[in-house]
């Protein structure tokens, strides 16, 4: 009975480490084994050019983009030309409430620096905590270009 023990232990175990090796991964000769990558050189001539950055570029913004809805705020502009600023340019401004559109009166040239700025009294006419706008167009540009609209300046009263 001891030699039958000792010989289904035997098979047993031999058994397991046959079954614990299968299940092991394979080794290969070569212990770094990577795929290799290919680009297609051809690629980088379907990637999008880099846009051109416009020769004239203007902003505008508030003086005060919390206002109390009955004061009165300042809206600056800058029109420059490869970045230098542009000189005499004329510029317009249109506030855009909620109850309809509003030109503001004045015309500015822009200064030595580019810039312009308008008076706008609010007198109530935005909602509190509805936001303005405030588009500001440039004309009688130099070198004959044409208007040019900047990006708008917002306020919302409080």
């Amino acid at each position: 009975m001891h030699t039958f023990r000792s010989i289904f232990l035997t098979v047993l175990a031999l058994s397991f480490l046959l079954s614990l090796a299968a299940c092991t991964p394979s080794v290969s000769g070569q212990s770094n084994s990577q795929k290799q990558v290919t680009i297609d050189k051809g690629f980088q001539s379907q990637v999008s050019p880099v846009p051109t950055v416009p020769p004239y570029r203007c902003g505008a913004w508030s003086s005060n983009n919390a206002p109390d809805p009955n004061s009165t705020i300042t809206i600056y502009a800058r029109i420059t030309k490869d970045i230098a600023p542009v000189v005499g340019a004329n510029a317009t401004a249109l506030v855009h409430f909620q109850g309809g559109d509003q030109p503001i009166d004045s015309q500015a040239a822009s200064d030595n620096g580019g810039y312009v700025s308008f008076t706008l009294q609010l007198q109530g006419r935005q909602p509190s905590h509805i936001p303005a706008t405030v588009d500001v167009t440039f004309t009688n540009i130099p070198q004959g270009h044409g208007p040019l609209q900047c990006t708008a300046a917002f306020f919302t009263p409080q």
